[in-house]
């Protein structure tokens, strides 16, 4: 089976004008990409308050000219931001993108789950059960709105965000209980300083699939090292990350899913999609 792949479109074209943006993704031979609004169109204003369905449409029908799907629409936010009105206008901005994404035709709008930090910095305040309910907060009232528009949210773990580690993820998914709620599975992300080798690689993974296997709608593809506690991302198959258990249970339990490489290029996409083919065709 040929795996389902594509790329963030922010990693693929520097950021230019819509109709250029999408010429340019079809250029390229990639017909599925993750969009975040911001990262890559330059002509249009896409702070909250300017949606309008007719704005949507014509987003819509530059995609459908260029044969393009959008599996992710990024919007990540900092739902546990502490300065409230910040939080709030963060929410009020992932509520407008899924207004977006109902007639864009994107599988799902997607975000991390922040840190309890006004300027995104690592801190233990993260981890406590404090950020976990503030998180639960703003996912609340976001989850709402998905549920009356038909929309799904993706979300996405990290492991020095609020949601860092499957554990983690497993709780607030049961908390939530919503199925307008999917997991973004990007694997490198939940791999701690201390679980690089291959068998504690492993564990995590199996983990993620045995605790919520389910409800993971996407996956992010990358590679990693670590400088101390600071994660640093490599091209695929150019750092520690082994990926034959994820390819493995992709196999068993997720085929066809969208697999959207990250910090890929335009000069590595196509060599990259053949190596995780490979793999995926040996396990």
């Amino acid at each position: 089976m040929k795996l389902n792949t594509g790329m963030r479109c922010h990693d693929l074209c520097p950021r230019m004008e819509m109709e250029k943006l999408f010429a340019r993704v079809r250029e390229h031979d990639i017909h599925q990409i993750q969009l975040a609004f911001g990262k890559s169109i330059s002509d249009y204003d896409f702070t909250t308050g300017r949606y309008s369905s007719g704005f949507a449409r014509a987003i819509a029908g530059e995609l459908e000219k260029n044969s393009i799907h959008v599996a992710v629409l990024g919007c990540y936010i900092n739902p546990t931001n502490p300065v409230e009105s910040r939080r709030r206008s963060e929410v009020a901005r992932f509520i407008e993108h899924l207004k977006y994404a109902r007639i864009i035709g994107a599988d799902m709008v997607g975000t991390e789950t922040g840190r309890l930090d006004p300027d995104f910095r690592v801190t233990e305040e993260t981890y406590t059960e404090d950020a976990y309910q503030l998180l639960l907060k703003s996912m609340k009232e976001i989850v709402a709105a998905a549920e009356k528009l038909g929309v799904i949210v993706g979300v996405e773990g990290v492991f020095n965000h609020t949601l860092y580690s499957p554990a983690r993820m497993k709780r607030f998914l049961e908390d939530i209980n919503s199925p307008n709620v999917e997991v973004i599975l990007d694997a490198v992300n939940l791999i701690h300083p201390d679980e690089t080798e291959p068998e504690a690689q492993e564990r995590v993974i199996d983990r993620a699939f045995a605790y919520y296997g389910d409800r993971i709608g996407a996956l992010h593809v990358k590679d990693f090292v670590f400088d101390g506690q600071e994660q640093l991302f490599r091209h695929v198959g150019d750092g520690l990350f082994r990926y034959e258990p994820l390819m493995r249970h992709v196999k068993k339990m997720k085929p066809h899913i969208a697999m959207l490489l990250e910090n890929s290029s335009q000069e590595r996409y196509h060599g990259d999609v053949e190596f995780l083919q490979r793999i995926y065709d040996q396990v």
